[in-house]
């Protein structure tokens, strides 16, 4: 097997304190990577500056890893990409549309009660930056912030505090307003994160953090998860042999994953982490060369 034996490398909830990586993203979103953010920082600095002009995030959920990149300029630019519709609906309003300023605003006047809730969320929202505020509430009262159809509503929320539990709208309000600040080095498309992998990767100077829905193993999450959860897992592991630059990819451990993984050249490592229930649980980080963990 080719697992790095990476003796210097613990696992994230022994070398990375989540609390003192730096909030980005105003999602709370399932399956998000902040506990990654110091490897990526890590990566990203092994290669020379010329390599990492462009970084793709193909499947960007809450996005917290692209973005951390922008805000530190770890690359020149970066471009997220999304299908999902209502997570799309976000960041189209706040990169693209340059409405974010107005989501701040309603965020921080909203009277968050359960009967003006209820009223947003059944109402069709007009326009983009209006369907983009549903989604931010949705996402703050569902349980584990999961936008899939089905997904419940934390009905006692932290600490008994019910619907406005997690509802932070000055946090919520200045995350967006700094995201706003550095539109400029970021990019957002609505698509399908694979088709995106194939159209830019001859490119030399661009980089590829590729998180895809964790649906290959038979006890997955995905599909409770995420609205879009099935993908061809064998074509994505096809497209890194076309990835003219570097990437990183991320799974949940899984043996079937690791046997695809080597059958196609590459190198994968182990790591243990604690989920939001203190769970440990372990996923792989999947590359071409992995020494710079070392």
């Amino acid at each position: 097997m080719r697992q790095q034996h990476l003796p210097g490398i613990l696992p994230p909830e022994h070398v990375v304190n989540v609390a003192s990586v730096k909030q980005r993203s105003p999602f709370r979103y399932p399956g998000g990577k902040t506990w990654l953010v110091p490897t990526i920082r890590q990566w990203l600095l092994s290669l020379p500056p010329h390599r990492r002009k462009e970084f793709v995030e193909p499947f960007a959920g809450g996005a917290i890893v692209g973005l951390s990149v922008a805000f530190e300029q770890l690359a020149t630019h970066v471009t997220l990409v999304e299908l999902d519709e209502q997570v799309a609906a976000v960041w189209k309003a706040i990169i693209t549309e340059d409405q974010g300023e107005w989501l701040a605003n309603q965020i921080t006047s909203l009277d968050f009660c359960t009967e003006t809730v209820e009223t947003l969320l059944r109402s069709q929202p007009a326009s983009l930056p209006e369907q983009a505020l549903q989604t931010i509430v949705r996402n703050r009262i569902n349980r584990g912030g999961i936008l899939a159809p089905g997904a419940g509503r934390a009905k006692h929320g932290e600490k008994g505090r019910g619907i406005a539990s997690r509802w932070y709208p000055m946090t919520l309000s200045r995350r967006i307003l700094d995201i706003v600040a550095i539109r400029d080095r970021l990019s957002f498309i609505h698509g399908d994160g694979l088709r995106i992998i194939h159209q830019l990767a001859s490119r030399q100077d661009t980089v590829f953090f590729i998180d895809p829905p964790y649906t290959a193993s038979a006890n997955h999450p995905g599909k409770r998860l995420y609205t879009h959860s099935t993908i061809d897992h064998a074509q994505l592991f096809d497209l890194t042999s076309e990835i003219a630059g570097d990437f990183l990819m991320t799974y949940n451990f899984d043996e079937a994953i690791a046997a695809t993984a080597e059958a196609h050249h590459l190198e994968w490592h182990v790591v243990v982490m604690k989920n939001t229930h203190h769970a440990h649980k372990r996923e792989m980080i999947i590359g071409r060369n992995l020494a710079w963990l070392r």
